[in-house]
């Protein structure tokens, strides 16, 4: 499934293919993963539960959301729950994003 990793150091959004959970768990690099909706498709955002407690370097929001350290990574979700791909463009993405 296609999903977005954003890199916060970097200021970069990339394309990726995804299987499951656990392939969202190594793009961001830690196990202890939460997600927020970032779009009325079923787009959610993917990143570090303890992003602030670890000190990660590199920080955004999307939109008003609350802040993300880290990495992270935008995924269609069903509405069973199930993963699906992203819906949203890329560039609409890139538009909502500020790094902080």
């Amino acid at each position: 499934m296609k999903a977005y990793l954003i890199t916060p150091d970097s200021q970069t959004i990339d394309t990726v293919e995804i299987t499951d959970l656990g392939d969202i768990r190594a793009l961001v690099g830690y196990d202890t993963i939460e997600s927020d909706a970032v779009g009325e498709a079923g787009d959610r955002l993917y990143f570090d539960e303890e992003c602030f407690l670890r000190g990660t370097s590199g920080r955004f929001r999307i939109d008003t959301g609350i802040p993300v350290s880290g990495r992270a990574v935008v995924a269609g979700t069903g509405e069973d729950g199930g993963l699906r791909d992203v819906a949203m463009a890329p560039h609409d993405l890139k538009t909502r994003i500020k790094y902080l």
